[in-house]
């Protein structure tokens, strides 16, 4: 099964990266003063940062430390401006995160596997978005936090949608195969980020405490996608088994 790691690939600080909002010679100038004043340890004029630069400048951040320890205060003080400046491109932490998590997803999730091939296409698609998860913290906050809508994530669940109805799956087949395998990864992936840091101890330890352990492994992620969609391909063109209503429990006269 497939069981590659998917890394974000974080840029270096200080490296040199292309500046949101500056396509015109305005933008070039105020990006120019930005840092003139940040290397003179002054403050940027005012409106002299776009939206884009404050991204990239929380996207350096978690390259550097973790979401936990980036604040809008820490992030004005690397952009050379006043905290309540950020505040004129972002409501809060929260929703520059999903921001962020939105811009890195956005160049990691498509998988290499052909369409044609809807199993390889969604077990790599399901293996990038885990390594994802895992490797990211911040993007794991956000996706168990609250349902992701942002453009690379809906980008990408039409794209897996329409992968499996190419292959002959009903409208509501693929919408519920598309549920299972996106729920399970995000799943696995908590339990996996949460026990990335556990160790055998004396209360805690022996074979079968190993054996546990193994469950989070990337190897048994790819086997339970295996397992899913086995169950996925059986299930296609079969109309949804109808749920037994719980038995209503009588009264006593």
């Amino acid at each position: 099964m497939y069981a590659a790691k998917y890394h974000v690939a974080m840029p270096a600080r200080g490296t040199p990266r292309p500046t949101h909002g500056a396509g015109n010679g305005r933008g070039r100038q105020a990006a120019a003063r930005e840092v003139v004043a940040r290397e003179a340890g002054q403050r940027a004029p005012w409106g002299s940062i776009s939206r884009g630069q404050v991204i990239d400048a929380a996207i350096d951040a978690l390259a550097r430390g973790t979401y936990e320890q980036m604040t809008i205060r820490s992030l004005a003080a690397d952009l050379g401006v006043a905290p309540m400046s950020l505040y004129r491109h972002v409501r809060d932490k929260d929703d520059l995160l999903d921001e962020v998590v939105d811009r890195l997803l956005a160049g990691i999730w498509r998988p290499r596997a052909a369409k044609s091939d809807w199993r390889a296409y969604l077990s790599e698609a399901a293996e990038r978005l885990r390594s994802f998860l895992v490797g990211q913290p911040a993007a794991l906050y956000v996706f168990l936090r609250h349902p992701v809508v942002s453009p690379a994530a809906s980008e990408r669940r039409e794209t897996l949608i329409a992968v499996l109805t190419a292959a002959g799956f009903r409208d509501d087949e693929a919408e519920s195969a598309y549920a299972t395998v996106h729920t399970y990864t995000i799943g696995f992936a908590a339990l996996e980020a949460s026990r990335a840091a556990w160790v055998p101890n004396e209360r805690v330890s022996g074979a079968l405490a190993d054996k546990l352990a193994s469950y989070t492994s990337p190897a048994q992620f790819s086997e339970g996608i295996g397992y899913l969609l086995d169950a996925v391909e059986v299930r296609r063109g079969h109309p949804r088994p109808r749920r037994r209503q719980p038995a209503r429990s009588r009264k006593a006269p």
